[in-house]
């Protein structure tokens, strides 16, 4: 597991980490949870707080926030079952939750640009010479092989998707919801011996993200992320953070037209709508297990750049509540606000009804939860999704009464252009 701060600069993109050797490895699949390959009774996320209770520590000095834990993504399906919202579509052979417990963490320290080995003692092993290994294990092997083209079909074309936002504007017409975060899927069958970490790389220079990730999650299955957006954070104190995006305008190398995009962004009337119920609905959220009038908007409507484009962020803040920790906080907001709309469950009702097939880990989160008690997370977008015979590429956007079809459509292939250009030089 990679969890790859890419972006330079900014007080979100100063920490990587790279996780090797899990003592445990927690997988929830077709309904079944197993720990080692082994199958348990019992919900996944009741299964990893007992594991993490078993090997939680009080905080020590470390260099980085993360220094040991649970790493791993939670995928969309699993917060669709623990919102109690069935699905049309047949099951797939992708892993809802995939989590390894990690003691052996690399750290990097961009700000400073320092690397730093952390090591759980092992009875059975020394720290030393595990250290040793772990550094002869980091010369990679050369990637130089090209990466091959690779041919996209979408689920359906620009027509069925201009109709499918219409009945999501019907939807809200009506009174249904205020908005649903409609999205298409991209597919793309997987060349035979694909070096998934040499694409990774490709788009991570593409598209540099401060929550990006490389997984190799097992079986065949890896995630390739440039997430732009934090899901959630919490501190050793207790102190929650969520940053919602919603709206989005392109970048451009002309620097008065960037500046113009961004303006236009940050003056939008129907955008800022959008993110302003999303704010509401995390407001509510965290208010499940936070603490009785600790709820904050610090920041509203503010414009973030990244590589291909800007967007609209917003701040949640809150503390949690006393005997609560991160997975009751993940168990309250899973999935997240930003990639169902409002209110929530009806339009996750409207989008399993409206789109091609299940999500899989797509719009689900990648995570990590320390052995202290800390968490930092993001939503799994502008993500390839490898399977053992696919390659995946899903976006969308959030649909509001004033949405034209046609712009949602441009601005969803805004999206996905990082991804689906990857492999292309």
């Amino acid at each position: 597991m990679f969890l790859d701060s890419a972006a330079a600069g900014g007080a979100r993109g100063n920490a990587s980490y790279l996780c090797l050797d899990p003592i445990h490895t927690l997988r929830f699949q077709k309904g079944v949870v197993t720990l080692d390959d082994v199958a348990l009774p019992g919900q996944p996320l009741d299964i990893l707080q007992r594991l993490l209770a078993t090997h939680r520590r009080a905080p020590v000095a470390s260099p980085l926030p993360f220094s040991g834990g649970a790493v791993g993504f939670f995928g969309y399906e699993l917060g669709r079952g623990l919102a109690g919202v069935a699905s049309r579509h047949a099951g797939t052979c992708m892993p809802d939750m995939v989590v390894g417990l990690y003691d052996t963490v690399i750290g990097f320290d961009h700000a400073t640009q320092s690397a730093w080995i952390m090591l759980g003692e092992r009875p059975d092993e020394n720290s030393g010479s595990r250290a040793e290994t772990l550094c002869s294990r980091l010369d990679r092997q050369s990637m130089a092989s090209p990466l091959p083209d690779l041919a996209w079909q979408p689920d359906f074309d620009r027509e069925t998707y201009y109709a499918q936002v219409e009945t999501i504007l019907e939807y809200i017409r009506a009174g249904d919801i205020f908005q649903a975060n409609f999205t298409l899927r991209h597919r793309a069958t997987r060349p035979e011996n694909l070096d998934t970490a040499k694409l990774y790389l490709a788009l991570r220079i593409k598209s540099p993200a401060p929550f990006a990730a490389y997984m190799d999650c097992g079986e065949g299955l890896s995630l390739l992320s440039a997430s732009p957006e934090r899901f959630l954070s919490l501190d050793i104190a207790g102190r929650i953070e969520a940053r919602p995006i919603k709206g989005t305008r392109p970048r451009h190398d002309d620097p008065d037209r960037d500046a113009a995009f961004a303006e236009e962004l940050a003056g939008s009337a129907k955008d800022r709508a959008e993110n302003l119920m999303i704010v509401d609905l995390l407001r509510n959220d965290i208010g499940k297990v936070a603490e009785i009038g600790s709820i904050a908007v610090p920041e509203l409507w503010q414009i973030e750049r990244f590589a291909s484009v800007h967007h609209l962020v917003s701040s949640v803040t809150g503390k949690l509540q006393p005997g609560l920790d991160a997975v009751d906080l993940l168990r309250a907001t899973l999935p997240g606000g930003s990639v169902t709309g409002a209110p929530k469950i009806r339009a996750m009702q409207i989008i399993d009804a409206l789109e091609a097939s299940r999500r899989g880990p797509y719009c689900g989160a990648i995570a990590w939860l320390g052995f202290d008690g800390a968490m930092d997370s993001s939503i799994i977008i502008r993500t390839l999704i490898a399977t053992p015979t696919e390659l995946l590429a899903q976006a969308g956007g959030g649909i509001v009464a004033d949405s034209d079809p046609a712009a949602e459509y441009e601005e969803m292939m805004l999206k996905l252009r990082s991804m689906l250009n990857a492999s292309n030089g």
